[in-house]
């Protein structure tokens, strides 16, 4: 039996419900969402409003549902925010916690639009300056903020950096990839100005589903052009959200997944998820504190998300996943986790480590067998070394 414990890639294991929902709706449905006035395109568009609405209630986003815009997943998000605000000369300030979703973008800005990308210092324990994000702000347009870290499993001061960039007179950009669905406080609450999620995390929603909230009052360039269903003799993109950030045919079949999703997450209580995710995530720690030449690199917040990163001592980063999966069928992830900065602050830009990652669906059996896969795969490899 495998122990599934990479939920921060994607939630592979769902609530049954989640794929009932796609098969019934290309079975039943099929349609598009505006794109056409018959029963079948109406239906789409009933189902393409509910979701939205769902979003909105999970991730604690205010007013009208149709600020929020389906895209494909959180990078498509991150991408469409900074193109879409940044114009060349402005300043954008990132985080050394910053997934390649907004690092790479970022570089690119700075190298093809004359953008001044400034970098916030982060630390092993996953704290952040809030005197040098001051200092970094002074002049800024934009600050992304990475909610929680995929590999520290951290929680940033969102309150606080909103507050100081909102003050500098910059817009606030949410990275929520990590904490959709697992934190009942959502960013936007916290000052956020667009907030960028995917639906495959902890949204509990098929892959290929994502999108971008915007706040009343900000405006996002649109990253594609294209056909919306409506206002079709204007060769500019629409006005209005979200027409204005959906340019082309969406995933509805995604659309109603992700709908799902979030109604198993709002009738089960995302607080009650994260207290199950989160008493999971003691367990592991206390096992894995236990293991001779284990090291444990995410510190124990209490307010974070459920990701516990390791390396070992006497095995590389690669071959102590390859071994857990194989030989014990523990499913994790080593690597730089598409977040090469974060290593580096922990001195394992060069090989990774391994992160264990639960979800709503983890167990102590999953647990307890994880940790008895790494001792026994450690131990070995440990009086081998001696």
């Amino acid at each position: 039996m495998a122990h599934y414990m990479d939920y921060a890639a994607t939630s592979a294991i769902r609530p049954p419900q989640v794929g009932e929902a796609v098969a019934e709706f290309l079975c039943g449905v099929g349609c598009t969402p505006g794109r056409g006035g018959h029963s079948g395109a109406v239906e789409a568009a009933r189902l393409a409003f509910r979701c939205r609405r769902a979003l909105a209630r999970v991730m604690g986003l205010p007013g009208d549902p149709g600020r929020i815009a389906y895209m494909q997943n959180a990078t498509h998000a991150l991408n469409t925010a900074l193109w879409g605000l940044l114009c060349p000369g402005d300043v954008l300030v990132i985080s050394q916690y910053d997934h390649n979703a907004v690092l790479r973008p970022a570089d690119y800005l700075a190298r093809e639009r004359g953008v001044e990308v400034r970098v916030l210092s982060g630390s092993p324990d996953g704290a952040v300056d809030l005197d040098e994000a001051a200092r970094l702000l002074d002049g800024a347009r934009v600050l992304v903020v990475n909610v929680a870290s995929n590999v520290l499993g951290t929680v940033m001061p969102v309150r606080a950096l909103c507050r100081l960039a909102h003050d500098a007179g910059a817009v606030v950009v949410a990275d929520v990839a990590q904490s959709a669905g697992h934190l009942a406080s959502g960013a936007a609450a916290e000052g956020a100005d667009v907030v960028a999620f995917t639906g495959h995390k902890g949204l509990l929603g098929p892959q290929g589903m994502g999108g971008l909230w915007v706040r009343e009052g900000v405006d996002v360039g649109s990253l594609l052009c294209g056909g919306t269903g409506g206002d079709s003799r204007r060769r500019r993109m629409p006005d209005a959200m979200p027409d204005r950030l959906e340019a082309g045919t969406g995933n509805a079949p995604g659309m109603a997944g992700l709908l799902a999703g979030c109604q198993f997450l709002i009738d089960r209580g995302t607080e009650a998820v994260h207290r199950h995710e989160m008493g999971m995530k003691a367990m592991l720690l206390d096992g894995f504190a236990a293991i001779p030449g284990l090291r444990v690199l995410s510190p124990p917040a209490p307010d974070g998300v459920p990701v516990v990163t390791v390396k070992a001592d006497a095995m590389d980063a690669a071959t102590l996943a390859s071994r857990l999966d194989r030989d014990h069928g523990v499913q994790t992830r080593s690597g730089l986790h598409c977040a090469p900065e974060v290593h580096r602050i922990l001195g394992t830009l060069e090989e990774g480590a391994v992160r264990f990652s639960l979800g709503w669906a983890s167990t102590t059996d999953d647990v307890e067998s994880a940790v008895r896969a790494v001792d026994a795969v450690l131990r070995p490899a440990m009086a081998a070394a001696v």
